[in-house]
């Protein structure tokens, strides 16, 4: 496999596409390639949270997104609802779903998959299944489009664990394509960025109450 070389070269254009703000929140759309927060080096500096800073000084984050991953993220413009909306994440109080292009055609039209995982740690950040020490990690799935060798499937994760849909897709037989740490070959060359997109969030507005939802058509 030959694998794209790594340069974190973030897109500028758009520069930021914020979904909707208030006093308390600010939802953006975050692209694939940037970072949800920066990096340990200079050179990663650059990410969602620096940007929305520029604009809405007081933002803090509250979950992420991986770089290569797309879609919504919320953020918190004050101390009340970062506690708040974070209680709601911790919680699984949150609805979220997925949107990703898989390798391979899927046999069944929908499933689960309850795997725990845990980091892998020699290999970080990749994580891997372990049944004595992973956390409990559990994705519903559903299959929306069959294409040549390839399906489309809409996600609804239960728990928020890093790559948890990545690896989840992976234990099935069928790695995101795209996906520069779990696929090989013909799935990694398939596309030229990872095809997964976080397609829609629905949460308690902190202070009203109120639900909120939020969709990000997919661009891919």
């Amino acid at each position: 496999m030959a694998v794209r070389p790594y340069i974190y070269n973030p897109p500028t254009d758009p520069y930021l596409t914020v979904l909707y703000s208030d006093e308390d929140i600010l939802v953006i759309d975050k692209p694939s390639g940037i970072l949800s927060v920066p990096g340990r080096t200079p050179d990663l500096a650059d990410c969602l949270h620096s940007r929305a800073k520029e604009s809405f000084s007081h933002a803090t984050v509250v979950h992420r997104l991986d770089r290569a991953t797309s879609g919504i993220m919320v953020m918190a413009l004050n101390k009340k609802a970062h506690v708040h909306l974070s209680e709601q994440f911790a919680a699984r109080e949150t609805d979220k779903t997925y949107v990703a292009r898989v390798w391979g055609n899927i046999k069944d039209e929908a499933g689960t998959v309850d795997l725990p995982l845990i980091c892998d740690w020699p290999n970080r950040p990749k994580q891997m299944v372990d049944f004595k020490r992973g956390k409990p990690s559990i994705t519903d799935w559903k299959v929306i489009e069959r294409e040549d060798n390839i399906t489309r499937v809409r996600l609804y994760p239960k728990t928020g664990r890093s790559h948890q849909l990545r690896v989840h897709m992976l234990s099935l037989g069928h790695p995101i394509l795209g996906d520069d740490f779990y696929a090989e070959g013909d799935a990694y060359d398939a596309a030229e960025r990872l095809q997964l997109h976080a397609e829609t969030l629905s949460f308690k507005h902190p202070v009203t109450l109120e639900k909120c939802s939020f969709e990000s058509p997919c661009p891919f």
